[in-house]
């Protein structure tokens, strides 16, 4: 096995630690392969696949979300190349008992960490480290006349987003309009 699947208390979201091959020269890794098959699914339970790889780049202060798409719900797998962010997903699933509840991780170059964000989550990150870049597959295409949020400081969400004192957060003018989690009713 070249990757162990930590459980995070919600089912399907899960924190992935990748073996990690190092010497004097560098490293190697596996960020995917087959091993993924039996995480990765549909809403419905159905094997899903990934479809699309994109890339960001986002300077300090920088907070992504919290994003979804409405009707084709996308599942992630992401994690960091260069820098740092607190990467989060909130479980919108109807009928989860976890319904509301997030879970955060901290993905950084250094400790290669991915996660797995399954259909049914809102997801944001916020950069940690001067610039970092963000890479994630979904599994189903990006639809922008699609796009669903909520916004980042829900007072019933509750997220602690690990924001050290005196850090400016900069969202983007799309992200200012999220609606509140109440007012948004996702629910997939």
């Amino acid at each position: 096995m070249k990757f162990k699947f930590n459980e995070t208390g919600i089912e399907g979201l899960y924190i992935i630690e990748p073996t990690v091959f190092g010497d004097s020269r560098g490293y190697f890794m596996e960020t995917y392969n087959a091993e993924f098959e039996p995480y990765v699914k549909h809403l419905d339970g159905s094997p899903a696949t990934f479809v699309q790889d994109n890339q960001s780049r986002s300077f300090k202060g920088v907070l992504r979300g919290l994003h979804c798409q409405k009707s084709n719900p996308q599942g992630k797998l992401v994690r960091v190349t260069e820098g740092a962010v607190y990467d989060v997903a909130v479980d919108v699933r109807g009928g989860s008992p976890t319904y509301g509840q997030w879970r955060g991780v901290l993905l950084t170059e250094e400790n290669k960490l991915q996660f797995y964000i399954p259909e049914g989550f809102l997801h944001g990150f916020v950069v940690m480290s001067d610039f970092a870049t963000f890479t994630y597959k979904c599994t189903r295409l990006y639809d922008p006349t699609d796009e669903g949020g909520v916004m980042w400081n829900d007072p019933d969400i509750g997220i602690d987003w690990q924001i050290p004192e005196g850090m400016e957060i900069k969202l983007s003018e799309k992200d200012t309009k999220n609606l509140s989690f109440k007012d948004a009713g996702l629910r997939f």
